[in-house]
């Protein structure tokens, strides 16, 4: 795929953030929308803006999680567009808190999110990806699918799934001819709510990380992030690492290899001791040491 305009896209998570400024970017560049979001008052206010831009937008309240509900989605979509050519699964969560004191139920809630949203939505468009003849999936992963830190144990396990499902997918494409490419995106730092709006174990302060990663470490901005998404998309790119601090933090992790770890474990340590008594756990400052 070599341009958007005239392409069926649809967006997950589109009510705000990367989300939003991918539906904007896709409507400026000509694209007809199908745009999803759990959260219907910010996704009606996306498809306002994207209508003033001139496109052609169909939007639904979603929850990716919801399999029968994603299945019949793409169904409605085939049926509103006569074809499918790109999905980008971006709806995601964020949940600081240390393995040990996450609950189960925690956990499958951010893989439900995170990592089932990705696979539902892969599965219930992929046949008509491959139909369209010139398709495209696009899933949200993360700088946290690249590398791990202290206290994103349950986020860290849903990127890096996404990561491992999502080029397991695009070798697959290659292998049975199928029209359709592959793009996982690893964001780093970027200036969206998704920070503000995670939560976090009994005992975490959420809205003091938020207030770290907003200040300190969204350096990017979602409209920044979705060109970037969408080069990848144009040049059929494997991997799209989108940030100056994911790019660095990308190369130190190849050249350092699992030594990595060690200096992550040293460094979140040091801010949460700079960070007390409001925000002292190791867990809270791992969010100093990326995004």
């Amino acid at each position: 795929m070599t341009h958007i305009n005239g392409k069926v896209a649809v967006v997950t998570g589109a009510g705000s953030g990367i989300g939003r400024a991918l539906a904007y970017e896709l409507a400026r560049r000509g694209a007809l929308l199908a745009l999803s979001d759990v959260d219907q008052v910010g996704l009606a206010e996306t498809a306002k803006h994207a209508r003033v831009v001139g496109a052609k937008v169909h939007e639904t309240r979603l929850d990716v999680t919801d399999r029968a509900a994603m299945l019949a989605y793409a169904d409605t979509v085939l049926a509103e567009y006569g074809v499918v050519n790109i999905v980008i699964n971006n709806a995601g969560i964020a949940f600081t808190g240390d393995i040990e004191a996450m609950t189960f139920e925690q956990i499958e809630r951010v893989m439900d999110v995170d990592f089932w949203g990705v696979v539902n939505g892969t599965k219930a468009f992929l046949p008509h990806l491959i139909a369209s003849g010139d398709g495209h999936v696009v899933n949200i992963s993360s700088l946290f699918g690249l590398m791990a830190v202290p206290g994103q144990g349950a986020y860290n396990a849903a990127k890096f799934a996404v990561r491992g499902f999502t080029e397991a997918l695009r070798q697959e494409m290659i292998l049975a001819g199928h029209p359709v490419n592959v793009t996982c995106v690893h964001p780093g730092g970027i200036k969206t709510a998704i920070a503000r709006n995670a939560k976090a174990v009994d005992g975490q302060d959420a809205a003091a990380l938020a207030q770290i990663f907003d200040s300190k470490l969204a350096k990017t901005s979602p409209d920044s992030a979705a060109k970037a998404i969408l080069r990848a998309v144009t040049s059929n790119s494997a991997r799209a690492v989108v940030g100056l601090d994911a790019k660095v933090l990308d190369v130190l992790i190849r050249v350092l290899g699992p030594r990595y770890q060690r200096l992550v474990a040293m460094g979140a340590k040091k801010a949460g001791a700079a960070a007390a008594p409001a925000t002292a756990s190791p867990s809270a400052a791992a969010k100093k040491v990326s995004a």
